[in-house]
């Protein structure tokens, strides 16, 4: 049986915050523990401001740049000016919408800039983290060291999709777990064998969790329990198409 469990009662976390501890601590006072096998599904927002990563737009001085794009997209030129420095290109600029390449290799609206959920801060922005993978191992070191269990950590945003309508919770740091199921090279129910099919499990998982991890009820973590995740050692740059085989670029 599939299950996913929300993870209640995390404080507003504070630069320096031992995501790891703060988790392990809450599961406790739900009365669980981590199971082998189990996933914790954490949300980028947290681990953003665990690291640091929020900045006042007061501290911003936008350029002409951002400021001529900021009168054609209706945005904040100081936002605006954030979202160039941690954008590696701009993908599109159309009808307000600001769709940038990340340092990382993501295609996003914003580059992941983001002013909701903040917090106390007001007029500030909360960044992705400079390494999503590497704070995915933090939080599964910490776990395997407190508990002894092995359990894969999926770092979680919520973007776009260039095919439909409405955001998903997508993985952008990945430990413990390969994010790709491949049946390349299997046969399906009628024998046929499989060429292309390659399952992206950690945006699923990452998906499924959004469904008890409500962005207004405080529900930052969770753990889904039951699924046997591809084991081994992934990165979140397995689940990003290479730009020669974009064909939305």
């Amino acid at each position: 049986m599939l299950t996913i469990l929300p993870v209640k009662g995390l404080p507003d976390i504070k630069k320096g915050d031992d995501l790891g501890k703060l988790i392990l601590g809450k599961v406790e006072d739900q009365g669980d523990e981590f199971q082998q096998g189990d996933i914790a599904v954490v949300s980028q927002k947290i681990v953003s401001k665990a690291e640091g990563r929020i900045l006042p737009l007061s501290k911003i001085i936008p350029s002409d740049f951002a400021k001529t794009i900021a009168t054609e997209t209706g945005k904040d030129p100081r936002q605006v000016e954030v979202v160039l420095r941690e954008s590696k290109k701009i993908i599109r600029m159309r009808a307000g919408h600001l769709i940038t390449e990340t340092s990382h290799g993501f295609i996003c609206a914003n580059a992941g800039v983001d002013q909701s959920n903040v917090g106390t801060e007001r007029d500030s922005v909360t960044l992705l983290p400079r390494d999503s993978d590497a704070s995915a191992d933090g939080i599964r070191k910490t776990i395997h060291h407190t508990t002894g269990k092995d359990v894969p950590v999926i770092i979680t945003d919520t973007f776009g999709r260039a095919w439909r309508i409405g955001q998903v919770n997508f993985a952008i740091g990945i430990s413990g777990m390969k994010p790709i199921h491949d049946y390349r090279g299997t046969k399906d129910m009628y024998r046929q064998t499989l060429q292309v099919t390659e399952i992206a499990v950690a945006d699923e998982l990452a998906s499924a969790a959004e469904l008890v991890m409500n962005k207004a009820d405080r529900v930052p973590v969770a753990i889904v329990r039951g699924y046997r995740a591809p084991r081994g050692r992934g990165r979140v740059k397995d689940l990003i198409r290479p730009e020669e085989f974009d064909l939305f670029r």
